[in-house]
């Protein structure tokens, strides 16, 4: 017997019909469901989300549809609805109306970014854990992660006393997690130090341990309005190692982090997995901007189906070994999933 195209439809005179048949465990969706190895948790997800000072409306992000730059007000609606989606958090960005070479608006206590941590920890309560970015390229003219040298090369330790300034007054405006992502050496010690001493034990770390020099951040830095002048290479990590990122990873635990963070995800699945493999805390990754950025205008145009894209995209992370997604579409993601 034979197909149209005349291929045999049983086996050849001789062969043996195949006793290990790995397409019994795929026949219906109920057994498909009963032997999935990952199935992302609504709770593994994080929400980014940006509040600017100078807007008096939500202000779309061309290059991200369907994300906005919020208001204060918005965004306490936006984190409202990620808790009622049973999501694990969200992360605060925020875009100052006026920046400085120091980034001092990080730092004052009524900044945008410390005003949106005391009103998004109002709004949710314990039912989110409200976590904040913890870096200077939002408030500085610059748009550098941190101060600049007279040479003007980014100045480590300089920047370092920064951090925990602003480590301390997150804490103080209710922040249950910190995330500091500008890559310089020391950053965790210096944190939790700071976070220690002023008597704030309980605010967890999670350190950007694995943060490449990306040509996926692109959509990110108009979220942000960045005022980037050159580039952050000699900060952020080289694309082309991974045990480079393994071994910061491996730096900001002995440091005192709590979770680390590989950002990007979808070029560094390698790198997610030999950090899973390699240290004890809980290991997140950020789905970045131009990952997001790329699957909407691939659906937008009918390219691809976007629902199944996406929950690929978040299951291809966490295969690869994330406990924690950072992702625009969690809420989104979240409603799928239940």
């Amino acid at each position: 017997m034979t197909d149209p195209d005349g291929y045999a439809l049983r086996p050849a005179p001789g062969a043996t019909a195949p006793v290990v048949r790995p397409r019994r465990l795929r026949t219906t969706p109920a057994m498909r469901a009963m032997v999935r190895e990952q199935q992302v948790r609504a709770g593994q997800l994080i929400l980014p989300a940006f509040v600017s000072e100078a807007l008096s409306e939500p202000k779309p992000i061309s290059s991200m549809p369907g994300v906005v730059q919020h208001t204060q007000d918005t965004l306490k609606r936006a984190a409202a609805e990620a808790a009622e989606a049973g999501i694990g958090g969200i992360m605060l960005f925020g875009v100052p109306a006026v920046r400085d070479a120091c980034g001092t608006a990080g730092v004052d206590p009524s900044g945008v970014l410390n005003l949106a941590i005391e009103n998004v920890k109002a709004e949710v309560g314990d039912a989110l854990t409200v976590q904040a970015d913890l870096c200077l390229d939002e408030f500085t003219d610059h748009g550098h992660c941190g101060v600049l040298a007279t040479d003007g090369s980014v100045d480590n330790d300089a920047t370092l006393a920064i951090y925990a300034d602003m480590a301390r007054a997150q804490a103080a405006a209710g922040v249950d997690v910190i995330g500091p992502s500008g890559m310089m050496d020391g950053q965790v010690a210096v944190i939790r130090d700071a976070l220690d001493t002023a008597g704030h034990t309980d605010v967890a770390i999670l350190a950007y341990g694995a943060k490449y020099a990306s040509a996926f951040f692109g959509p990110f830095r108009e979220a942000v309005d960045s005022a980037l002048q050159g580039d952050r290479r000699t900060y952020q990590q080289d694309p082309a190692n991974a045990r480079e990122g393994v071994r910061e990873a491996v730096l900001e635990v002995e440091q005192g982090a709590d979770m680390v963070m590989v950002k990007p995800a979808l070029a560094y699945l390698d790198v997610i997995r030999r950090v899973r493999d390699t240290v004890g805390v809980p290991v997140a990754a950020y789905n970045i901007s131009g990952e997001y950025a790329m699957v909407e205008a691939a659906a937008a145009n009918g390219w691809i189906d976007r629902q199944d894209a996406v929950l690929e995209t978040l299951t291809s992370i966490h295969r690869a070994g994330a406990d924690v997604i950072l992702t625009y579409w969690a809420t989104e993601a979240a409603g799928w999933l239940r």
